[in-house]
Formats: structure tokens, sequence, C-alpha cells
């Protein structure tokens, strides 16, 4: 399908530098913004500290984190730790990741993922620990009337596995769409061994039981090509999607940004061009820079709900997670 405004892509301007979200000793991931009650912009990302690795490291210690920036682009500096609450024995006591935040009224709506494990006193990081947090992430929601909080996450998941399905190991990479309705759709990805499947479940308001939409995954391609990190909205009279491109099949470049376009929200068919955005990067004194990976897509909308900024996981190095010296939240402008 071809888009009705201009492609994505060409929707991209140069980066300001010294923009987005960084910290000095953390590895700061995912990042999705919104515009307060009081006007300013306002940003939760995912963060864990430097003494552990990059990669394993957000299985056992990522928490959700609050920055605050007096423009779109930012740079957002750190206000509080949002998530999780210091309560080891919830079902996310331990980690929480993944952030989207949305509003429905007066009520913001921070989507997440979390998990605990158990750590005996005294015992380091372990891959038994790692295996065991990894098994037990869920997606859960968190709300608050103010953006400052205090948030109420709920006492459990809204969305767990399913024994004996498709999506039976894990639930991750929330990707709510609020319809003016109030209506809810929740994507999220699962691991199979076929490569990860994205899926969508739904429900009557941010309040209500979710449910699946669709039993089999909403994505499946042909040559054996799959995406994560899906992110959608609803664009006046049909859904749009950017997602992480794993093998490069679908937009011609591994790990680079796809487009899809739905009128339903169930059946999704790639736009035309497939490219929403490249890990090659530009920024405003000219200079190109190949990131190492480029991921989590979110956008955070304008006046007329028009797309402002893409936000995204940024990481310095060749590519591979464990490969990444530093990570920061990026700041994308949008035409």
């Amino acid at each position: 399908l071809e888009p009705t405004s201009a492609p994505f892509i060409h929707k991209l301007r140069p980066i300001p530098r010294n923009t987005g979200f960084q910290m000095k000793n953390s590895w700061i991931w995912c990042g999705s913004a919104i515009q307060g009650e009081d006007g300013r912009y306002h940003l939760f990302a995912s963060r864990w500290s430097k003494q552990f690795p990059m990669f394993s490291g957000y299985i056992l210690h990522s928490e959700i984190v609050h920055a605050i920036s007096d423009t779109p682009a930012g740079p957002y500096k750190f206000v509080e730790k949002v998530l999780p609450l210091p309560d080891p024995e919830r079902w996310d006591g331990q980690m929480a990741h993944n952030p989207t935040i949305r509003k429905y009224g007066n009520t913001y709506l921070l989507y997440y993922i979390g998990s605990t494990y158990s750590r005996p006193q005294g015992q380091e990081d372990s891959p038994e620990m790692c295996s065991e947090s990894y098994s037990n992430i869920r997606i859960g929601l968190a709300t608050s009337t103010s953006v400052f909080g205090p948030w109420t996450p709920m006492n459990a998941p809204i969305l767990d596995v399913r024994p004996n399905e498709w999506d039976e190991s894990i639930v991750t990479n929330p990707a709510p769409v609020v319809r003016p309705d109030g209506r809810i759709l929740l994507y999220y990805r699962s691991n199979t061994p076929q490569g990860l499947r994205i899926g969508i479940a739904g429900a009557d308001s941010y309040k209500s039981t979710y449910r699946r939409l669709k039993n089999d995954p909403v994505l499946v391609f042909e040559n054996g090509n799959y995406v994560e990190d899906p992110f959608v909205w609803w664009a006046e009279d049909h859904y749009e999607m950017l997602a992480k491109d794993m093998l490069g099949g679908l937009s011609g470049e591994s790990h680079a940004g796809a487009h899809f376009y739905s009128d339903d929200g169930l059946n999704w068919e790639l736009m035309e061009p497939a490219k929403a955005y490249s890990r090659n990067i530009l920024y405003e004194d000219g200079t190109t820079v190949l990131l190492g990976s480029l991921e989590r897509p979110q956008i955070l909308f304008g006046p007329q709900n028009k797309p402002s900024h893409l936000f995204a996981a940024a990481a310095d190095g060749p590519g591979g997670f464990r490969n990444a010296k530093h990570t920061w939240n990026i700041s994308i402008p949008l035409e």
C-alpha cells in the first residue's frame, strides 16, 4: 500500500545534538514521551546501572524512570524513579521495562513489562536468576491522574501467557492504542521456534479485562522474516505500525524500521516504501552515524494528533547489545 501522505521515512528531519535522554552511569533504553498537564514534555524510559551488563542487566535490574524537558526534543532531565514498587513479592516487584505512556480523559496510562525472581541472601546475579526473571515477564498497567504521579500499578498483569499456545513463553513489548471511544487495542510480542511474533489483545476500556482479539499472530511473513518492538497508532481512519525489521527482508536493512497499514487493526500490509527509518542517522551539523541499535520506536504526537517526534532506543558500537558501550533515547524531529 502507498501512504496517503509523504512516506514516513521522508518525514524524518536532521537531529539536533544534545537532545533526547541519557544518563552517564546508566544504560538507557525504551523511551515514550507525552505532553503533561504542565505544558512540558515527559519521557518515561528504562534505566539500569552500567555496573551490570547491558543485555542481561535489564532482565534483573531495569527500572522505569521519569524525565522532563521544556521542549519535545529535549534534552530530558531525570526527575524520579517510577517503577518497580519496593515490594519483591509483587509480580512486577524487581524489574520494570518497556514503558509506553498514553492518556485517556484525565488519566495517564503507563503500560510496561515487569517481573520478579528469587535471590538467595548474598547471592550475586546468575544465569538462573535471569532465566527465572525472563520467564516471569508479563504486561502491566499503572495509572495516575497526574504525569507526576503517584502511580498505581495493577496488582496483577493485564496480559499473561497462554499455555499450549504460540504465546506460551512470554508476553512483552506492549504497544497500546487508545481509541477515541476509550477502547484499547494492545499489541505484544512473544517468542516462537520460528521467530518472534506479534499478537493482539483488546479491552472495552483500560480498566476492563484484556482478551485476545485474534488467536494467531497478526503478522506472519514469507521467507522467515519477523519483527518486534511494534508501535501502533490510530491515524483518523486507519491504523499504522512501526516495527523493528529483525532480518532486513521487509525494509531492506537489518534492524531498521518497517512500516505497516491496517483498516481494522487485525490484518496488516506493508506500506510502500516499507522502510520507515534507518540505523544510519543524520545530525543537523551534517554528520551521519550508523548506530549499532535503533529500536523500540515511539511517536510523540503534536497538534491535531500529528506525529511530531520519533523516539527510539539507540546504542553505539558495531551492533549487537553486548557490543554497546553507550545507550540513550534519541529524539528525531518529524516534518
